[in-house]
């Protein structure tokens, strides 16, 4: 690891946590050159599988749409950033177990309206109506009714 306030390649690690629940490694090192302390995360790098949109095409998975994505739905709602945060890694989990090359955006949409419903219903609802596209007044209601059964 580069010291980034000198380049130097001479640094040594001075303490190791695991922190996001074993997800990434937190590592505290000092540079020998310059002596500046710095920190640095560490997490796995797995090959994503792709999405397939609605339209046919292909693209590369950004973590930070889908958390964009829940952001969204639930600003003004009282769920706290660990809440979300346990949400994506839920996600994230699903998107790496999965066997296929490919992952429709359909399920992964699912997979939110999922992780929102078990949050915040009206969160549900704010997604549920832009990703389902309600075109009027009765495709909330009958959203709503399902919900309320």
């Amino acid at each position: 690891m580069r010291c980034p306030f000198c380049q130097s390649d001479e640094t040594k690690v001075l303490e190791t946590r695991l922190v996001a629940d074993g997800v990434q490694v937190r590592r505290r090192r000092e540079c020998s050159a310059c002596n500046e302390r710095y920190l640095t995360r560490e997490t796995v790098d797995l090959n994503l599988p792709r999405l397939i949109k609605r339209d046919g095409s292909h693209e590369s998975f950004d973590e930070n749409k889908l958390r964009y994505g829940l952001l969204k739905a639930l600003e003004k709602r009282p769920i706290n950033v660990t809440q979300i945060e346990t949400s994506v890694h839920n996600i994230m989990h699903k998107l790496r177990t999965q066997s296929e090359n490919e992952v429709s955006s359909n399920k992964i949409g699912e997979w939110v309206m999922t992780e929102l419903k078990a949050l915040d219903e009206v969160a549900y609802i704010r997604f549920a109506s832009v990703y389902r596209q309600f075109q009027d007044i009765e495709a909330f209601r009958k959203e709503i009714d399902k919900l309320m059964k």
